[in-house]
This record gives structure tokens, C-alpha cells and sequence, in this order.
């Protein structure tokens, strides 16, 4: 058996055996999906190019200041996601880690880097999921003006998608009526609500505290070195947890660790991979 061959079974083997899953995933979770991953100014120009036309990276785009300075820009880029999220369809991978979740004797959660809802269309259990940097689903004011954040849902935005500037009427603030924006964590963002984001994370802990002794597994998807906010969550918990980490990952794979394994492949790839080594280890 090759190295490589060696490393799946191995993989397999752990999941098959293991109490409960945790999934860590990035943006490179919804590129099998068709959603961009922003990867580098190339990347998020790829699919804006008017925004390279203007001179504006990722970073300047996701900025509260936006919705300050340039409204009809702002809402033009979040706009689209929200529509571009609202009508992508998950792709299988996340109905197989579904799957494998809800056989875990100890149960399963979600914790994403990724505010495109993709999880809970997927029909994953909202309860269960945390998004540490919130969800385009959501809406807050930009004030704001109070706490309060409310659900999407209701919020239609008209993009013109040839210079990406959405047309008035804006969302706005159902309290003050001023501006409202995405319920998402931006650069330099000292506005964001992080309530519903801090209440995910109290249920995401209490569910750890329940697993002292268990078999834990976390599965870790298209989590990449340049944010590294999912890597760092997942290395933090296998440590503290003595888990398992699986990475799949196609570029940035490094593991540390000799319960840490490393499949460098996309997410649907290896989920579908990694389901095929399944049947073999079941009752093993």
C-alpha cells in the first residue's frame, strides 16, 4: 500500500471508529458549490472585475466604512453575494458529513468561517452550527442603534451586476430607518453585532464539555493559511480535546501532530473519497 493510500485508510479508519464530529470549515468548503473563495486580489477580481476596474481588493470591499462612504457600492457587493448564496445549491459533500454527523453515538457540530448559510440550506440543524464571522442571512444596523438583528429573509437587493451597484431603496434599519448592513464581521469593523455568533459559540462549548473521554473527530475543509481563523479553532480544539484532525485541504495541508492527517484535495473530492474507504471500516 502507498504512503498516500496508507494516509486515507487511516483517515477512514479514525472516522469510522469515532463518538462524535466536529466540522471546521472555510471558504474553500463552497467552491465545489460554485462559489468564488477570494483567494488572493486575483481571486476576488475574478469574479468582480469591475472592482479591480476601480482599483478595490477584498479588503477594501469588506469594510463597514463602505456602507458609510459608497451605499449603492456597498450593498452592489454584498447584494450579489446574498442573492449568489440565496440560489447556489450545497453540493454533496456537506450531505455526507450530514450523514456521518447524526450516526455519531455523541452527535456532531458546525463551526465556519463561512457566512453563506450554505450549512443550514444543507439542512443542518441551525442549532448546532457556529459562524464566527456571522451570516449574510442576518441584518443589523449600521449605527448601529440598537442590539437588535433580524433575519434577511425579506431584504431584496437589485445589483446591477455589470458595475455592481445595487438601486435604491436600500435595506434599511426597521428601528431608525437609517442604513442597515449584513450581520457579517468586516476589516476593521467595530460595529459588528457578534451576539447571535457569541450565543453559537456557548452551545459549540457546552456540546465539548459533554465529550470528556469520547472519540472526537474533527473534520477540517478548504481552510486556508491567509485567514486562518478555522485552523487555528480546529488545531485549538484537537489539542485540547486529544481529537483527531483531518485537513482536507488542495493547497494548504501542513499538519503538526501524530493524530493530525493531511488529504490534500478539495472538499467534495475527499468527503466523496473518504465515503467509498467507509464501507470497508464499518464494525472494524
Amino acid at each position: 500500500m502507498s504512503h498516500e493510500s496508507n494516509v486515507w485508510d487511516k483517515a477512514a479508519r479514525v472516522l469510522s471508529r469515532a463518538d462524535a464530529l466536529m466540522i471546521t470549515a472555510g471558504a474553500g468548503m463552497g467552491v465545489d458549490s460554485g462559489l468564488p473563495d477570494f483567494r488572493g486580489d486575483d481571486g476576488f477580481w475574478r469574479a468582480y472585475p469591475p472592482m479591480k476596474q476601480r482599483g478595490l481588493s477584498f479588503v477594501d470591499m469588506a469594510n463597514p466604512r463602505g456602507f458609510v462612504d459608497h451605499p449603492s457600492l456597498a450593498w452592489g457587493f454584498y447584494g450579489h453575494r446574498l442573492n449568489l448564496y440565496r440560489r447556489t445549491v450545497p453540493h454533496e459533500g456537506f450531505h455526507l458529513l450530514k450523514q456521518w454527523g447524526e450516526a455519531m453515538p455523541l452527535g456532531w457540530f458546525v463551526f465556519t468561517s463561512n457566512v453563506d448559510g450554505q450549512f443550514q440550506k444543507a439542512g443542518f440543524d441551525p442549532d448546532r452550527i457556529e459562524e464566527c464571522h456571522g451570516s449574510i442571512h442576518r441584518m443589523q444596523c449600521c449605527g448601529p442603534c440598537n442590539e437588535t438583528v433580524w433575519d434577511a429573509k425579506e431584504v431584496v437587493v437589485d445589483v446591477d451586476e455589470t458595475h455592481f451597484l445595487a438601486s435604491a431603496p436600500l435595506p434599511g434599519c426597521p428601528h431608525c430607518h437609517r442604513l442597515a448592513r449584513p450581520n457579517i464581521l468586516m476589516f476593521g469593523d467595530g460595529s459588528w453585532n457578534e451576539l447571535p455568533s457569541r450565543a453559537q459559540g456557548k452551545r459549540r462549548a457546552s456540546w465539548l464539555e459533554t465529550l470528556k473521554g469520547a472519540r472526537l473527530v474533527i473534520i477540517e475543509l478548504g481552510a486556508g493559511e491567509a485567514v486562518a481563523t478555522v485552523r487555528h479553532f480546529s488545531q485549538s480544539v484537537a489539542r485540547r480535546a486529544d481529537a483527531s484532525l483531518i485537513r482536507i485541504n488542495p493547497r494548504d495541508v501542513r499538519v503538526h501532530g501524530n493524530h493530525h492527517i493531511a488529504l490534500q484535495t478539495g472538499a467534495l473530492e475527499g468527503l466523496k473519497r473518504l465515503k467509498g474507504l467507509l464501507a470497508g471500516h464499518h464494525g472494524s
